[in-house]
């Protein structure tokens, strides 16, 4: 980028942000939201992003939010607790695209984004394998405003939502090992902790990142003798320094991985990738040497996985066998436990639009809140987003000097 770029760059940014110091009349620019929430129809995709709870509170303080009949129900939240919240029940999903903003856990699909309306503002999870480019050219045309939850920082600079997602998939994990240990289900008959006079199982967690770090979390809770691997010996080093304990750690080394696992009792895949793939860690050969009725989770398989035994399996038939080895590898782990992932979602997206409404809305909302501003990868039908730009190949804009134009 060119010196003369950068400053012009720097100048939007300046202006972009000025309106914080009007942010002592909040009084007078409170305005109310229109939020719709549509029901998932994503495969198996049973989160929903707004409990009840968190809708009486938006309603309380004068939003309006509409949801669809049925939208709660996979996570265990009846109709009836939506509308005793204050939101209003309708039977289509027509009737929810009318709102202002339209907040979703699973990106949207076709026959949806041809619901959405002229100018309207998207919330949802932006993931590049089911967001092709005739979609996304679809969304520009309708001059839509669209935002990545998994792209939204907070203050520290963490992805919030990412991260409660990871500690959901990381304990989750651990207890789907420890059930498919058991003899019932082709396992080896193993508690995944030990008693008195009786080893412990042993587990090897690959990567130590958020879902390495609370699968650690359970499975020393369970008493389990655990061994962490990763590329970075920074992150070994963080998650001990968090967990408060040593426990036995490595850089990713074939020899000592391989060494690992043929002893493992449970091995779990928690590698994410610093962009595309998952980097494939554990060959077909260390597999076929681990113990008969072993337990692989492949938590990295919604980005191809870290074993090379691993295939995407679903929420109604998540394991098979693979030289004796049971392996789990369903995507969206969080949605086994959707009434938990739910709940972890509306602490979030609750207070988000409780201080939009504050604040005056999504646009004076976006030009103070770096954080989700981070997020947004459509503004009025512009591309924003440098990694869609480059994976698509479609031109893409400045978020700041677009705000610093409007």
């Amino acid at each position: 980028m060119s010196p003369t770029s950068e400053l012009l760059k720097q100048l939007a940014r300046e202006v972009a942000m000025a309106p914080q110091e009007q942010l002592m009349e909040v009084g007078r620019r409170k305005k109310s939201l229109f939020i719709g929430i549509p029901k998932e129809i994503t495969f198996q995709e049973h989160r929903v992003p707004l409990t009840p709870s968190a809708v009486a509170v938006l309603v309380g303080r004068g939003h309006e939010v509409v949801v669809e009949r049925g939208a709660g129900i996979p996570a265990q939240f009846q109709d009836s607790d939506y509308s005793e919240a204050g939101a209003m029940m309708v039977d289509s999903p027509d009737q929810v695209f009318k709102a202002d903003l339209i907040l979703k856990v699973a990106p949207p699909t076709h026959a949806e984004i041809e619901m959405l309306r002229h100018k309207q503002i998207l919330v949802s999870a932006l993931q590049l394998t089911v967001q092709p480019k005739d979609t996304l050219k679809r969304m520009m045309e309708k001059r839509m405003t669209a935002v990545a939850w998994d792209f939204i920082k907070d203050r520290e600079g963490i992805y919030p939502i990412v991260r409660a997602m990871g500690e959901i998939a990381g304990n989750t994990s651990i207890q789907v090992a420890s059930e498919y240990l058991s003899a019932d289900k082709g396992g080896q008959g193993l508690m995944l902790g030990g008693i008195s006079g009786v080893e412990p199982s042993e587990v090897v967690i690959i990567g130590a990142g958020t879902v390495g770090e609370f699968a650690t979390r359970a499975a020393l809770g369970l008493g389990a003798s655990v061994k962490v691997f990763d590329k970075s010996i920074y992150r070994l080093r963080r998650l001990q320094n968090d967990l408060g304990q040593r426990v036995w750690t490595s850089v990713i080394q074939p020899i000592e991985l391989r060494k690992a696992l043929r002893n493992a009792d449970v091995a779990i895949g928690a590698l994410r990738p610093e962009r595309g793939r998952t980097p494939m860690v554990v060959t077909e050969e260390m597999v076929k040497e681990m113990k008969n009725g072993s337990v692989i989770v492949d938590v990295s398989i919604d980005r191809g996985g870290s074993f090379e035994t691993s295939e995407v399996t679903t929420h109604t038939d998540p394991v098979y066998k693979r030289y004796g080895v049971v392996h789990y590898c369903v995507p969206n782990v969080a949605s086994r436990v959707p009434r938990t992932a739910s709940t972890a979602l509306s602490n979030i997206f609750g207070p988000l639009f409780g201080s939009m409404g504050e604040v005056g809305g999504f646009e004076d909302l976006i030009k103070t809140d770096l954080g989700l501003r981070h997020g947004v990868y459509l503004y009025n039908g512009s591309l924003t987003s440098p990694i869609l730009g480059e994976a698509f190949k479609l031109p893409y804009k400045d978020l700041d000097i677009l705000l610093a134009a409007f």
